[in-house]
């Protein structure tokens, strides 16, 4: 790496350590109710929506409301947008005459952009019509991500609460992480885009003239708009086919800064918000170091292995696959972020990585997207590892695990494990299953460990909602659209109605003072047990088909041999 690119890092982890906080205090006055600096703008927005809602602020939910209310307005998501894609021919602003999507494609995007995962099987300028765009993914890419913060609020309840059977409103914590938020955030971040050159217009598609006399479609649309909140809400899914590789989506060194940090922005200022909600930040501040230390590690080995000479290439380097005028260290940075944070937007192709940056790549996914994670959804994530931590430490001392002030019994324990496990069981069945059928191996473009990689890549982002794909796979068929599509339900759903159940139990429970017996999860032990049962659960189940394809891989390369 030379120097700009070095300072160029340095800069960017700098801002995010500082900007997190920040963010962090602003939004923990949002969900506290407490007036924040916008609040005079933006409470008439919220009371707005109450009442064209018929919503009562002030009423309480159980956990079993509060979820019930959050799959009937997920399941509403889902419906409105497949219905667009199925009609888009017949529907207005669709300059290009795109025809109507065929269902499974259709099933599998609506599902993808209603769960936060953004995975694509199509290229949007070629897809999709700007309404289609606008009102089906633009809308679920503010929804999705306000889901995902509000079970993280509702859990913060759980935690403070004593004694009580209610968690909240789902309605009050999604209109606000949205009008609070996500609506602020995404404006004025689509500003500046557009002021850089990202394009935001519902012109038609142009036909210019190349220097080489060639004619050539430029599209256009409402990209600009999309763009900042796909980053800010961990979505993730590009306006156009080549996502933040396109130069109408990502036009400048500047886009290229923002659209990075932005995708790890909120995950991690959302650390901070947990702990100031519970009252404990000094916890969350070791919970936020454990992040950091997964995420830098996992960004310098990244960057080793793209800087390293390819052996099987007389030396020369991994550029295949990046844009040169982003340059490697950026693109490293970029699936770094992108697969910690579950966004899943790329600025270069993840199937060009060398071995051991797409292994990092992988790593960050199956430790199940808490190395920040998604919006709201690493932070719920990290608390069940938490809470399986804090277990295994009660055990160690003979004692009842207390987290927080509030013991930690079986049901809780349950709870986390499903949230944990269930996305890993389906992403090892599904590749099994995958590899053993006709319609699985059919799609697989390349041979040997590599095409290994390519079908568990696909189900890992799938399962854990990050929506980012080797593109080595031919996955636009009914088999996978409709298979990744289940992936994307289970993992989102079976994680987070655990959670909430967690929630709701933990808000039943009294309070207890911390004894000589507890085990304080404030200090860097409990910082250092944490990761170690991250990565050990993480290694016990991907360990083996984790070497089977990135390590393999590797070893062969070392011999000048490529897939």
């Amino acid at each position: 790496m030379n120097d700009n690119a070095v300072t160029e890092l340095g800069l960017y982890v700098a801002v995010l350590a500082l900007a997190s906080p920040l963010l962090g205090f602003y939004c923990a006055r949002v969900f506290s109710g407490l007036r924040t600096a916008g609040s005079r703008l933006l409470e008439p927005l919220e009371r707005l929506a109450y009442r064209l809602c018929g919503i009562d602020p002030a009423r309480e939910m159980r956990w079993t409301e509060y979820t019930g209310a959050l799959l009937a307005f997920n399941a509403l998501g889902l419906l409105v947008v497949l219905v667009l894609q199925l009609f888009q021919m017949y529907l207005p602003l669709n300059p290009q005459h795109l025809p109507n999507v065929p269902w499974h494609l259709a099933f599998n995007t609506a599902v993808s952009f209603m769960t936060n995962t953004n995975w694509q099987s199509y290229a949007g300028e070629s897809t999709l019509s700007y309404l289609t765009q606008m009102v089906g993914l633009g809308v679920q890419n503010f929804a999705s991500a306000a889901t995902g913060i509000a079970v993280l609020v509702a859990l913060t309840r759980g935690l403070r609460c004593t004694m009580t059977a209610t968690i909240g409103n789902f309605w009050v914590d999604l209109t606000r992480a949205t009008v609070y938020v996500l609506l602020p955030l995404a404006l004025v971040l689509a500003v500046v885009l557009v002021g850089q050159g990202v394009v935001q217009s519902l012109a038609p598609a142009r036909t210019a003239t190349t220097l080489a006399g060639q004619t050539q479609m430029l599209p256009l649309g409402p990209a600009a708009s999309q763009v900042a909140i796909k980053q800010l809400g961990s979505n993730g899914g590009g306006y156009f086919g080549a996502n933040s590789a396109h130069p109408f989506e990502n036009p400048t060194p500047l886009t290229n800064f923002l659209e990075a940090l932005s995708i790890l922005l909120i995950p991690s200022a959302l650390v901070f918000t947990f702990g100031m909600l519970v009252k404990a930040r000094r916890h969350a501040l070791i919970v936020w170091v454990a992040m950091s230390g997964l995420f830098l590690v996992g960004l310098g080995v990244a960057l080793w292995a793209e800087s390293s000479a390819n052996p099987a290439l007389q030396g020369l380097g991994f550029w295949e696959g990046k844009e040169t005028r982003i340059g490697l260290a950026n693109s490293v940075l970029w699936s770094t972020a992108t697969t910690a944070a579950s966004s899943g937007s790329v600025n270069a192709m993840h199937a060009s990585l060398s071995p051991l940056a797409a292994l990092v790549a992988l790593v960050n996914m199956v430790m199940g997207e808490v190395v920040f994670g998604g919006v709201g959804a690493g932070m719920y994530g990290m608390v069940m590892f938490v809470i399986i931590t804090v277990f295994i430490a009660g055990l160690m001392v003979g004692r009842t695990p207390e987290y927080l002030g509030k013991k930690i019994e079986a049901f809780e324990v349950r709870m986390a494990l499903i949230a944990v496990l269930a996305p890993t069981v389906l992403i090892l069945i599904c590749t099994a299953w995958a590899l053993s059928v006709p319609g699985g191996r059919a799609a697989i473009l390349n041979p040997g460990p590599h095409g290994l990689m390519e079908v568990l890549y696909a189900f890992t982002s799938a399962a854990n909602n990050n929506g980012s794909a080797f593109a080595g796979l031919a996955t636009n068929t009914a088999y996978y659209n409709v298979l990744l599509a289940a992936c994307m339900l289970v993992g989102r759903f079976a994680v987070i109605i655990p959670v909430l159940a967690v929630a709701g139990s933990l808000a039943r429970k009294k309070s207890i003072p911390p004894s000589p017996g507890t085990f304080p999860t404030d200090r860097p032990l409990f910082g250092v047990l944490l990761v170690s049962v991250i990565l050990i659960v993480s290694a016990l189940s991907f360990f083996p088909v984790l070497c089977l394809g990135s390590v393999v891989e590797y070893l062969l390369m070392q011999g000048g041999r490529v897939f």
